[in-house]
């Protein structure tokens, strides 16, 4: 089966290391410039309840919104331990990094549309219909082209590297929810009435 399709859910962990970097802090509906906003600096207050949009314009068309889902969906899809991306609403996070005014999100900005669009392209010169349309073995062949940009061939490097930005936004919305957090059987963040320390074989396992 290709890289694509199965997605072991412990193997991506390694993918939220490199997501890690992406999604430490949210640091126009076209090509053109992003919306002049200012962002939040530094003290949003955490006490107020905050929506999508709520600090900036967002970007996604729902057009480009419906193809993100699918996306996210073929990169972490339902399983019997957790639900699929989109349902996590990962896409609604992926619209919020990218519509940030910060720099990076901006580069990352252009490069997710460039990529957005290259996928509909290419959906329609293989199969003539758009990729949300697609089934899934077709979003497979497409997303199986670009998914390694160690071994992409030339047609298909450009998009490699939105594949693979794309993937690491993906595993780092999914996997900071607390279904995420659960799925990889992460403790942290939660309440004990007491703590023993590290378990006799971990300390073994570091010579500690």
């Amino acid at each position: 089966m290709e890289e694509a399709q199965r997605m072991d859910r412990r193997a991506a962990i390694k993918w939220m290391l490199a997501a890690a970097s992406a999604i430490s802090l949210l640091d126009a509906r076209s090509f053109g410039a992003a919306p002049a906003v200012h962002g939040y600096g530094t003290d949003p207050n955490l006490m107020d309840v905050y929506k999508p949009g709520s600090f900036w314009p967002l970007t996604f068309t729902p057009e480009q919104h419906r193809t993100v889902a699918a996306l996210c969906d073929i990169i972490l899809p339902a399983d019997k331990k957790s639900p699929s991306a989109s349902e996590l609403k990962v896409p609604d996070f992926i619209d919020e990094w990218i519509s940030a005014p910060y720099p990076r999100q901006q580069r990352d900005r252009e490069e997710i549309l460039e990529g957005l669009s290259y996928l509909d392209a290419e959906s329609k010169k293989r199969f003539q219909k758009a990729f949300v349309l697609l089934n899934a073995q077709q979003k497979h062949q497409i997303c199986d082209d670009i998914c390694d940009q160690q071994s992409a061939r030339p047609p298909f490097l450009r998009a490699s590297g939105f594949f693979a930005k794309f993937r690491n936004l993906t595993m780092g919305g999914f996997y900071t929810t607390p279904e995420g957090m659960k799925d990889i059987q992460y403790l942290g963040n939660v309440p004990l009435t007491r703590f023993d320390g590290p378990p006799p074989e971990v300390l073994n396992h570091l010579k500690l």
